[in-house]
């Protein structure tokens, strides 16, 4: 049976994201809703493995406290920083926030397609290390309610 995260993330989140208006400002940070949900999309891949790290910018020592944090409920805290992200927001890749969208949920469709064929695969994550797919699950859902979140719509 699959759990609440995993439903969620492939048959709710887009859903979700397609109600707040476009030109919704985010009550943090400085992405753009198209900006967040394009964002959103590389971390996807990230964790289906189609985007590749091999460095891991966390301490080693470091390393075993972010999958603490990780595997807890504690939430993303507001303007979180990601050193892999530029000071200032890159501009869209897609022509409209329906593409932005429908490449999300293509993505998403991948990941779970790809650990449907691989159970086993561990994909690395710059921040958390070497992640199995419980691990991408519950990463792919902290950071998809932090970003719901962070455009006025909240998930009990």
């Amino acid at each position: 049976m699959e759990n609440g995260k995993e439903v969620f993330l492939q048959s709710q989140f887009v859903s979700l994201l397609k109600q707040i208006p476009s030109d919704t400002l985010p009550a943090w940070g400085k992405m753009t809703l198209q900006q967040m949900i394009e964002h959103f999309s590389d971390s996807v891949r990230m964790a289906s493995g189609k985007t590749e790290y091999t460095e891991i910018i966390t301490p080693p020592g470091n390393v075993p406290k972010m999958q603490d944090f990780l595997a807890s409920d504690k939430p993303f805290k507001e303007n979180t920083l990601n050193p892999l992200m530029p000071e200032v927001p890159v501009p869209v890749r897609n022509k409209s926030i329906e593409l932005a969208l429908s490449e999300l949920q293509e993505e998403i469709d991948f990941f779970f397609k790809t650990f449907e064929k691989k159970p086993h695969q561990l994909t690395r994550n710059p921040f958390f290390g070497d992640l199995n797919y419980p691990q991408n699950v519950q990463l792919l859902y902290k950071h998809a309610l932090h970003h719901l979140r962070q455009f006025g719509i909240t998930v009990s």
